[in-house]
């Protein structure tokens, strides 16, 4: 072998291995997104395979909103590239990757610290040369814009159908009612005699956890099928219009982007009455009654000052089935 053809194979680098993963997100679970999902990845797994110089690492899949700041695949997988695991990420687009313009060139930005390459398909564009960042944040504000206006038109659509009273939301079963043919709702008498019985207790001056002490005495399943009661299933049950006929859409509300929790509604927000939608359960007089009472046995009490609590708790005289507190 001659010196030449030595030196040569000494000069030699072998090919270095790419690490790559495969990121791909939907924004709900329907056919036609799993369908999207999976195209997604069956398209860039072959890409991967084509080529000898590229490893699969993993692939990362989230089926959520891209407005929904849990999204423990893109997580998982971010965390994966800053620890070296990845040197390179396939996604679908700009808009898949990040929730809005901000986030999006912020993570794009650590990773290209890192040295990790990102490449969006539809876009065609690799984040390794800087010269994209200005027009990755452009895709983003116009995604993140068509995305809002989207949303804004769908609530739009769904609050003209709860101010003309043709919502399905109105028909939402809870425990005691049933949809039933037609899709309104309908007494389901079983559950609804276990509602009478827990009104009628605390009128006649039953805590709730001597409510559920009765409800578990006797064998009575909650609304989740458990042998267990919980304090918040009664008051929920104590408190929910639906028994007298109503229903109230808006008790709570989403807030704005990008926070998107649930709040509770304390007039920030329209609120829609449905009333006499559905057969009732509870006389109306009686469920004035239980409201009243809960008000009384209440631990906080409003006055001119603002909300305080009380300064002693509910008592009761009727030990036997009053036992405990409702707080």
């Amino acid at each position: 072998m001659s010196d030449k053809i030595i030196r040569e194979m000494h000069d030699f680098e072998p090919l270095k291995r790419k690490k790559v993963a495969i990121y791909c997100r939907v924004s709900t679970s329907h056919p036609e997104q799993m369908n999207s999902l999976k195209n997604q990845v069956d398209r860039y797994t072959q890409w991967v395979k084509r080529r000898l110089d590229w490893d699969l690492v993993d692939i990362y899949k989230d089926i959520r909103s891209g407005k929904n700041n849990n999204r423990p695949e893109f997580n998982r997988m971010i965390e994966d590239a800053l620890e070296g695991k990845i040197d390179l990420i396939i996604t679908k687009s700009v808009s898949r990757f990040g929730r809005n313009a901000e986030e999006t060139l912020g993570v794009l930005n650590k990773l290209r610290v890192k040295r990790v390459e990102v490449f969006f398909d539809n876009e065609d564009l690799r984040v390794s040369d800087p010269r994209n960042t200005l027009i990755i944040s452009i895709i983003e504000a116009f995604s993140q814009a068509e995305s809002d206006s989207r949303s804004q038109n769908i609530k739009m659509g769904i609050h003209q159908k709860l101010r003309d009273g043709t919502s399905k939301l109105y028909d939402r079963p809870c425990y005691g009612y049933r949809k039933g043919k037609d899709g309104r709702l309908e007494v389901n008498l079983e559950q609804a005699l276990v509602v009478q019985k827990i009104y009628s207790l605390y009128l006649e001056g039953a805590s709730i956890i001597g409510i559920i002490r009765v409800l578990e005495k006797e064998d009575i399943k909650s609304p989740s099928g458990r042998d267990k009661w919980s304090k918040r299933t009664i008051d929920n049950i104590l408190s929910n219009e639906k028994y007298i006929g109503n229903v109230l859409i808006g008790k709570t509300y989403s807030d704005d982007f990008p926070n998107n929790k649930r709040l509770k509604n304390n007039g920030e927000r329209t609120q829609y009455l449905g009333e006499n939608s559905h057969p009732e359960i509870i006389y109306e007089s009686d469920f004035e009654k239980v409201q009243a009472e809960k008000q009384r046995r209440s631990n906080i009490e409003r006055t001119p000052e603002g909300v305080r609590r009380k300064s002693k708790r509910y008592n009761s005289d009727r030990p036997n089935i009053m036992e405990g507190d409702d707080e």
